[in-house]
């Protein structure tokens, strides 16, 4: 029978491929302390994660390439019943190395004797440096144990390259078991945000709200959210991270939820914003109704061969547009881009990649030019229109936050919209409110 890892397997050759002779190490995180003996809730590093499925902390994959031999081999904490009784269960080196296809697994404890062996005679080390200064004190520990040595005939490595520019390329393009899974929580995250939309109304507070999609994602067997979540109503809505959500929904207002699950590892992130009455005002539909027409424009581009910027510049053209004809901003369109006067009421891009982290791994230009899309990226798709009180902005429409998210995986012919079924339109949003 084929291990259930096989693509973490194959993604462990490729990278061995993609790179020069050498040794790589990578460590996951560990536990962190929240207070007294508490710990926050453990969540590994996605790099660590991508390459090994091992989703205990205290753990170091290395990888040592020869010329013509790779082997793959885990550092792990060691079996420990006692710790068990309180803790749950632990793999320890021996039961991980074959349900996780190493070819040898060690006790964390023995890291720094390993490499300090397994780095003898090596060309390179491939480590995130710079990324944790306790790992990179512990490298040139490891580095200079080799260079104690040099007199018995032993070279040390001479090069150290960052690892995290291959993973991040390796990363950017979604395999089909990443693809399942995204899928998948991509329809948890569709699910809680309709049952929000149906729980919304005046009086409720905001954590109510945020209660209500939490709980759908606990009961389709995603613990945690990907990030965290942003309900905010009225002019919390025009805050771009707002995380308080601890105020009252007032009749009236917009509430923005911007909230996405986690999926064995993966994110989903969805952005919709709905009346807390059920029912646009003429100036609340004009504003989402540009935006809108936006999120269409950009989501026309998701296709193979269009340049990464291409889909914020049409997004940015058509809210530019609707910033004048509401009156809120004054010249002509080209003028506006040129002036970037329109940064006032939409000051970020129109997207991110996603995947193991919601902003995920990846470059978004390559030697100086913006990145084509190409069939195996994810993305998201979100603009937004806030309108915060100032002397240009008329009183109708002061206060009125909208953003719309969905995520996008671009395919060999077009894009499949993971979150098409979340509802969108005015007509879609008043309907499912209608419906509590």
């Amino acid at each position: 029978m084929p291990s259930p890892y096989q693509p973490f397997i194959a993604r462990r050759q490729h990278l061995a491929g993609q790179l020069k002779p050498g040794v790589v190490i990578l460590p996951t995180t560990g536990e962190i302390a929240r207070n007294a003996d508490s710990t926050y809730p453990f969540r590994f590093d996605s790099s660590f994660f991508y390459l090994t499925a091992f989703p205990e902390p205290d753990a170091v994959f290395v990888q040592v390439i020869g010329e013509d031999k790779v082997e793959n081999l885990l550092f792990c904490r060691e079996k420990n019943l006692e710790r068990e009784i309180w803790d749950g269960y632990r793999y320890g080196p021996a039961a991980a190395a074959e349900a996780f296809g190493f070819d040898g697994a060690y006790p964390i404890e023995e890291l720094d004797a390993k490499l300090a062996e397994l780095l003898k005679n090596q060309p390179r080390v491939h480590f995130p440096f710079g990324k944790d200064a306790g790992w990179d004190k512990r490298l040139a520990g490891w580095l200079d144990a080799v260079r104690a040595q040099v007199r018995t005939g032993v070279q040390a490595p001479n090069e150290i390259v960052d690892i995290r520019t291959t993973l991040s390329g390796m990363r950017l393009f979604k395999d089909e078991y990443e693809i399942g899974i995204l899928r998948r929580a991509a329809a948890i995250n569709c699910g809680a945000h309709i049952r929000a939309m149906r729980a919304t109304r005046p009086g409720l507070m905001e954590y109510e709200i945020e209660a209500e999609y939490l709980h759908e994602f606990y009961r389709h067997g995603s613990r945690f959210p990907a990030y965290g979540s942003i309900v905010a109503a009225g002019a919390n809505a025009c805050v771009l991270h707002y995380v308080g959500n601890n105020c009252r929904m007032i009749d009236g207002d917009l509430l923005l939820i911007d909230a996405g699950c986690e999926l064995e590892g993966y994110a989903s992130d969805i952005t919709r914003t709905l009346p807390v009455n059920g029912k646009f005002s003429g100036a609340q539909k004009d504003v989402y109704e540009i935006t809108l027409a936006a999120h269409q424009a950009a989501l026309a581009l998701a296709r193979p061969g269009v340049a990464w910027n291409e889909q914020h510049d049409a997004a940015t053209r058509v809210l530019a547009q609707g910033m004048i004809d509401l009156g809120l901003l004054t010249g002509s369109l080209d003028g506006v881009l040129e002036s970037e006067s329109y940064k006032q009421f939409y000051m970020h891009r129109t997207g991110h990649w996603m995947g193991l982290d919601v902003h995920d791994a990846g470059d978004y230009k390559v030697a100086g030019e913006w990145r084509k899309l190409e069939a195996g990226m994810v993305h998201t798709i979100e603009p937004g229109f806030y309108i915060r009180p100032a002397a240009n902005v008329p009183k109708h429409l002061e206060n009125i936050g909208i953003r719309i998210e969905d995520d996008i995986l671009i395919t060999a012919d077009g894009c499949e919209n993971l979150t098409a079924a979340c509802p969108r339109t005015v007509a879609e949003i008043e309907a499912v409110m209608a419906s509590q």
